[in-house]
């Protein structure tokens, strides 16, 4: 998974992430494609492959935190749980994640989860302590 592009488009902040938002809907050479992404503090899952979820994440909430974006919301879906399960596990390994929780009924219940990140300048923590709920 390629890494994400913040050039700027025209109408705000956008990246671009290696490969197609539907992969399942594309043949296997469109995979290589980039697309644009907005960099707006909501990510959605819904349309990426799990094996694409935790470079994902990583360079949605590195790029997040470079913007001053602090606050995140990611949607996983409420489904089985294996998906908020895997989001949790992520966010709970990386240093730029001061803490996250299970989004409240009118953000998304359990199908989304609130992520707050470290300021750039504040030297992420690099410890496993991080608040979760679920």
């Amino acid at each position: 998974m390629g890494k994400l592009d913040d050039t700027p488009a025209p109408h705000g902040r956008d990246c671009k992430q290696r490969g197609t938002q539907d992969h399942r809907a594309q043949p296997e050479d469109a995979m290589d494609e980039a697309v644009q992404m907005p960099i707006d503090g909501t990510l959605d899952l819904h349309t990426f492959l799990p094996r694409e979820v935790k470079p994902l994440l990583q360079d949605y909430l590195g790029e997040c935190q470079r913007l001053g974006i602090l606050d995140v919301r990611v949607v996983h879906g409420k489904g089985t749980g294996s998906l908020r399960r895997s989001v949790h596990a992520i966010l709970g390994r990386l240093p730029l994640v001061a803490r996250f929780q299970q989004a409240g009924a009118g953000g998304g219940g359990w199908g989304a989860t609130l992520v707050r990140l470290h300021p750039v300048d504040s030297g992420a923590v690099k410890d496993s302590s991080h608040g979760q709920s679920e």
